[in-house]
This record gives structure tokens, sequence and C-alpha cells, in this order.
């Protein structure tokens, strides 16, 4: 059973990860996605601008364990940082793919419950802020699979069980739709435009708090609104996504949505664990949608659960994930 936390510490808890939810999806589908110029990559708008980045992500990163290895994989669209931290041996380590400005410290509430069952692999999207560099420009969905796939193939496991949360759900599904090779199984935590599109309220509401010249107000309030209301506070992840946000211009497309036909296509084991009060997509229809294209995959509903449900339930997301990996000799 779950250690339950006091009420003031799971308070805190849901609070940090509503606000770093809510930060990441302004961040993959706001108007500084959608309504910038065409650049060629990634950049950070000034050398002060990544000095105040930087020094935000190396507070978020203290809250992480140690990580027994630090590799910069080369691909063909840039370099690519991935962390690996030790944890129990038995199986193919897990690969977690953050949301959009989040990066690896995104998961520091997850990783004492999830290295009780395996290694794990982070990795700093490229393309957005983090320890990642883009050298190429990154113009579509085979760009976004081919980068990952490249970095994949050049890790010490020869393969992984990945777990994508957010739009790290709609990266980790658009590699397995186009090649398999290195891919144990799939975890799909909140993934969206994938087995649902993302809400006409997500969007619009996403849009003036993306803005990085408009109040910072703004994107509290969308905070709060994708918490159901509930008071947000700055803490060290939820600081580094705004930063990048201030910081860092992105320059990749903003992702279309997976059809149920593609789904259908998708030969790899798959978990699908679905926030009941995220108000990013409706987690019923997505539900239902992954029953239906997906009919051999593992799908879970979590009542009570928001978008941030990574930070609402880690050690229940680790037990599914354990079970899950565990059913399919992973």
């Amino acid at each position: 059973m779950a250690r339950r936390l006091p009420d003031s510490a799971a308070r805190r808890r849901r609070h940090r990860s509503w606000l770093t939810a809510a930060l990441s999806v302004i961040g993959a589908f706001g108007a500084g996605r959608v309504l910038a110029p065409s650049v060629a990559v990634g950049h950070f708008h000034s050398a002060e601008a990544m000095d105040r980045y930087f020094a935000a992500y190396d507070r978020a990163m203290a809250k992480m364990p140690n990580p027994q290895q630090v590799l910069d994989i080369r691909t063909a669209f840039g370099v690519v940082r991935v962390y690996r931290f030790a944890g129990a041996r038995r199986g193919a380590p897990l690969f977690l793919l953050p949301g959009a400005r989040s990066g690896t410290p995104v998961w520091a509430d997850n990783m004492p419950s999830l290295l009780a069952h395996r290694s794990v692999y982070t990795v700093d999207l490229l393309g957005e802020p983090g320890r990642s560099i883009q050298t190429r420009p990154i113009t579509d969905a085979h760009d976004q699979a081919a980068w990952l796939h490249e970095v994949l193939d050049q890790l010490p496991d020869t393969e992984v069980n990945l777990l994508g949360l957010s739009l790290g759900g709609w990266s980790a599904t658009n590699l397995a739709l186009r090649d398999r090779s290195h891919i144990r199984t799939l975890t799909l935590v909140e993934p969206v435009q994938v087995v649902d599109g993302l809400s006409p309220a997500a969007i619009l509401r996403s849009i003036p708090a993306s803005v990085p010249g408009f109040p910072k107000a703004w994107r509290n309030s969308f905070a709060s609104w994708t918490a159901g209301g509930a008071p947000v506070r700055d803490v060290p992840e939820a600081a580094m996504i705004e930063a990048g946000m201030q910081a860092y211009r992105t320059r990749t497309p903003t992702p279309d949505r997976i059809s149920p036909e593609q789904l259908t296509t998708l030969k790899v084991p798959t978990l699908v664990i679905l926030a009941a009060e995220s108000p990013m997509h409706d987690a019923r229809a997505g539900a239902r949608t992954a029953r239906t294209a997906l009919p051999t995959a593992t799908v879970k509903i979590y009542d009570g659960a928001s978008h941030a449900i990574n930070g609402e339930r880690p050690e229940q997301i680790a037990a599914d994930v354990a079970a899950f990996l565990g059913k399919h000799r992973s």
C-alpha cells in the first residue's frame, strides 16, 4: 500500500505538480509555437537568459537522485542529454519522456518508486530548453521520431520500456508507430494528442499565457485552471519551466493528433493511464478510443487525478507500471 502523505505535504506536491503540468501544456500548444515566425532551430534569446535558465534547471535538478551516467548522444538533429539512474535489475530499464518544457527534473517525485522496480533513463527533449542542443531543424513527426530512435540506438541498453508523460506520450507513440526496434513496451501517462484531442478550452486558455511578454499572473491563472481553481506556488520545477518559456524560443512543430486508425497499427504492448479530472482532454472518451483501437492494451483511469498525475500519484503509477512490465516479462 502506498504511503499516505500528511495533508500539508500532499497539498504542496499537488500544487507543484499542477503548476508543472500547466506550464508544460502552455509550452507545447501555446502561441509561442503557433504564432512565432519560422527560425531554423530552438535557441536561447540571450546569454543572460540562458544563464538564468540553467541556474533554475540546476536548482530543480538538485531534487533528483545522483545519476549513474550522464550521456550526451550525438544525433543528426543535435546532441541529446540523457541521464541513467541505477535501480532494481529486473529487466529492461525505463526510458522517461517528459512533457514540453519540463525536462528531467519533472520526474523528481517519481524516481524513488520507479527505481524500486527498474533502472531509469531520463532525457531532455531536443528542441526544448534543457541540456540537449538542437543543431538542425525538426520539421515534422518523422524528424521527431528520427532523433529519438538515434538516441535509443546508442544507449548502453539495447532495449527499453518507454514511458511518456503528456507530450512525451505523443513522442513515445510517434516513435513506436515508425520503429519499435528498441522498444519492449509503451506506457502513456496522460498522453496528449494520442487517444483524444486536446480540449478547445485548454488551447484557448494557453495562448495568452504563453506569450513571454505577458504578465506572469496570466500563466498562473492558466495553471490554477488546470488545477480546478486551486492556488499555485513557485517551486523549483515550475520555476525552471517558466524560465525556459521566457528564455528559449522553441521551433518544433505542434504535434498532430494521432488517429485511431494509426493506433490500430501499433504492435507494442501498451499501458494507458488517464486522469479522470484532466481538463486537457476527455479521459473517458480517450479510454474508449484506447480500448477500441488497442484491444490488447491495459487502460486505467485514475479517479480524482488531474493532468499532473505523475506528481499526484507517483506510487500508484509505479505499481501499475511494475505489474504491466511483469505481465509482459519486460
